[in-house]
């Protein structure tokens, strides 16, 4: 699978499938202050900004954020929410969840599983939710998505597949852990 495509010009992510589901789910929810771990293009953020007052955006790569195509107002380049203090209504990331042996690219593989990426993020990022506040997170059928599910709950939070679409070779999906 291709997640995204890498821009000849500026070495950004470009939207694809994966990232259009997040906004779907995105345009269902609005609020005061929101978190996008890994926002790459920007895409995802600039959704955020129409919904939200805050919005924060975080990306590990310091060219792609400086170089977004729909540059974000609020950006921190750290590893996941790392760096970040302070608490979130919603908390969004379409992490890299491609099952991989190892991490070889930062942007598709998800290591081993495919949970490895993202259980790393859930991790950093529940502490920042505010009570009743969840994490939006893309999964895939190709992963381990109920053990991404099952550390969620470690964490604290309850966890359901709230949306879902079906491509030719796999089926994604919307994780969405609440902080009860």
């Amino acid at each position: 699978m291709q997640r995204y495509s890498m821009s000849p010009h500026h070495e950004e992510y470009s939207p694809a499938e994966d990232t259009f589901l997040l906004c779907d789910y995105i345009d269902t929810i609005s609020g005061y202050s929101a978190l996008d771990i890994g926002s790459g293009s920007g895409y995802v953020t600039q959704v955020l900004e129409d919904r939200f007052e805050f919005v924060v955006c975080t990306e590990i790569n310091y060219n792609i954020l400086l170089n977004q195509t729909y540059p974000a107002t609020n950006r921190i380049c750290c590893q996941a929410a790392d760096a970040l203090c302070g608490q979130f209504d919603v908390i969004v990331s379409n992490p890299p969840y491609l099952a991989t042996d190892h991490i070889q690219f930062q942007d598709t593989d998800g290591g081993i599983g495919g949970v490895q990426i993202p259980g790393s993020i859930l991790r950093s990022a529940a502490p920042l939710l505010k009570r009743g506040g969840h994490i939006a997170m893309i999964t895939s059928s190709l992963s381990r998505y109920d053990t991404l599910m099952a550390m969620a709950k470690s964490a604290g939070l309850s966890a359901e597949i709230v949306m879902r679409k079906k491509l030719f070779f796999e089926e994604l999906y919307v994780m969405r852990a609440v902080y009860l």
